[in-house]
């Protein structure tokens, strides 16, 4: 590693008093001390637990990009590369996959990593249905087993068209650890505070929602990273974290208010850059639809949702009363194009471009609304239910990390104001918003999004009614046909008769107004200039605080 070094001098005399004698001086010494490297990146949110299989929030999941590995790497450009494995083969009907996992690495702990880790996982992850993410990776494995320590062996029961993609995010646990916590509710109870996995850095000091202190690995199969630490640090505002960067305390920003572009343009010592977004995302206002007979009662489920909003009528003119481009301009300062399907459209071919979007129609909203018998009752501007019980106020909420939330719902306000409905609105921390909405479903409107992975399978089971009691279908939202094509989706291999049901699922959905959905954003990050150099922003996808970077990085030399 190359970095300044300091030096100090230590010089000590010894006066040796004698009869007739001198004094004498020990030989002056030169000690080096090594100052570590640390990159301090400033966090909106830290992660929603250490344990992969109960982890929700994208936070999370970048901190296992660095602590553990996977069976493959997702590069800047969008293509898969071998991590753990060596090699891979499968069978003729695609219903065998054969890989050989790289020899010699070690966990965090010392302990040899082998293929029998390997086959761990998997079948952790498939035994419990209770892991709401990691789960649904393992949906056609049927079997999973390592013969040796250097062989695992998936059997499925039909043939997939995105292996890779179902092994990427499945991170590998060591069993010396994991077997005590593998049964029944222990699983996702344990906390996984040590964290050691095989990773590029190592888990060293956790403090929920203030920091995640990582140290280098320098024993990592790979290569070690050329810094010591990376350190995440939780702002809870986002003008304070555009400030820590400002001023040096931090040295990354990986998101901020676009409000705050410009003035670091201009700060001495910070570059901003701008791209496609590691993983395509979408913010979009979640709209909770669960019907009372859907309601996991048995999963903590309270199902609150106001009963208007069951209402396709009600969904609609919300739809047509939103103003893309002025949320566009506003909030997010031009820096997004126009939300319209479940998929983003940073997704290529997988994003329905065909799917033609709600103008922005107030005159049209308040048609449907007065058609749908929600008038207002008595002359206070808020309409009410058709059989006056309720008002059309609703309840908005948004998670304290988002830096879009605050504005956005002061702007839907207004707009949903001009057609009779009210909002409360409420910014809410991010793990107790989590808590409200999967699967309680204690809420009525909600500002937030979602992360994509390269294939479109993990979003599009959001909305599937299977979903709804695991938490991860956030609005309740329940179609049979959708249902039926997510199913199909998943294995069909002829890549255009997948890709026409994976349009067909958007349309639905777009057509139900499960969602409205503002915009895609681009990636917005800042980073200081002078004390770290070797950042990643020339690439296919911008995403500064991946592993890509944070193993190449090194400080300026001064």
């Amino acid at each position: 590693m190359k970095q300044k070094m300091f030096y100090y001098v230590v010089i000590a005399a010894l006066i040796l008093s004698a009869c007739g004698g001198g004094s004498k001086a020990t030989t002056p010494s030169v000690v080096p001390t090594v100052i570590p490297s640390v990159v301090r990146i400033g966090y909106a949110n830290g992660p929603d637990s250490l344990n992969p299989g109960v982890a929700v929030l994208a936070e999370a999941y970048t901190i296992y990009e660095l602590v553990y590995d996977s069976m493959y790497d997702l590069n800047l450009d969008g293509t898969y590369s071998p991590s753990l494995a060596e090699s891979a083969s499968h069978s003729d009907d695609g219903l065998i996959y054969t890989y050989k996992i790289k020899q010699g690495i070690k966990w965090h702990d010392g302990q040899p990593l082998t293929a029998k880790d390997l086959a761990f996982t998997y079948n952790l992850n498939k035994a419990h249905e209770d892991f709401p993410t990691i789960h649904s990776y393992t949906k056609h494995f049927q079997k999973i087993e390592a013969p040796d320590d250097s062989t695992v062996i998936i059997t499925l029961d039909q043939s997939i068209p995105n292996m890779e993609s179902q092994l990427l995010f499945q991170y590998i646990l060591p069993e010396h650890i994991w077997k005590d916590h593998s049964v029944g509710e222990a699983a996702t109870k344990f906390e996984n505070l040590a964290m050691i996995g095989s990773g590029p850095f190592k888990m060293k000091e956790y403090k929920q929602n203030e920091f995640v202190r990582l140290e280098a690995n320098k024993d990592y199969f790979h290569g070690a990273p050329k810094v010591d630490e990376v350190i995440f640090q939780v702002f809870q505002s986002p003008d304070v974290m555009v400030q820590a960067i400002k001023s040096g305390q931090v040295d990354l920003i990986t998101t901020m208010t676009n409000t705050a572009v410009e003035s670091l343009k201009s700060a001495p010592n910070v570059k901003v850059v701008t791209g496609s977004p590691m993983s395509p995302d979408l913010t979009d206002i979640i709209i909770n639809q669960t019907d009372p007979k859907n309601c996991p009662t048995a999963d903590g489920g309270i199902c609150s949702g106001h009963p208007a909003l069951l209402d396709k009528n009600v969904r609609l003119a919300m739809a047509y009363a939103v103003d893309k481009k002025k949320l566009i301009d506003v909030v997010a300062l031009g820096l997004a194009t126009p939300g319209i399907a479940l998929i983003p459209s940073g997704m290529g071919d997988w994003f329905n471009s065909s799917i033609k979007d709600y103008p922005f129609d107030p005159d049209k909203a308040n048609q449907i609304l007065d058609a749908a018998g929600y008038k207002d009752a008595n002359g206070d501007g808020i309409r009410d239910m058709p059989d006056g019980s309720k008002s059309l106020t609703f309840r908005l909420n948004w998670p304290t990390s988002s830096v879009v939330g605050p504005r956005m719902s002061e702007l839907l306000n207004e707009m949903w104001g001009k057609i009779g409905i009210k909002l409360e609105m409420q910014a809410v921390e991010d793990n107790a918003l989590t808590a409200k909405c999967c699967p309680a479903l204690d809420y009525d409107i909600m500002i937030w999004g979602w992360v994509a992975d390269p294939d479109p399978n993990t979003m599009l089971i959001i909305p599937a009614t299977d979903q709804i009691a695991t938490g991860y279908n956030e609005t309740g939202y329940s179609n049979p046909r959708y249902d039926e094509l997510y199913q199909k989706q998943g294995v069909e291999l002829d890549f255009a008769q997948r890709k026409a049901m994976v349009w067909e699922m958007q349309q639905i959905i777009h057509d139900d107004v499960v969602y409205i959905i503002p915009f895609y954003s681009q990636a917005v990050q800042a980073y200081r200039t002078d004390r770290f150099t070797g950042w990643l922003t020339d690439k296919t996808k911008l995403m500064l605080e991946d592993v890509s970077s944070l193993m190449i990085i090194e400080p300026v030399k001064k």
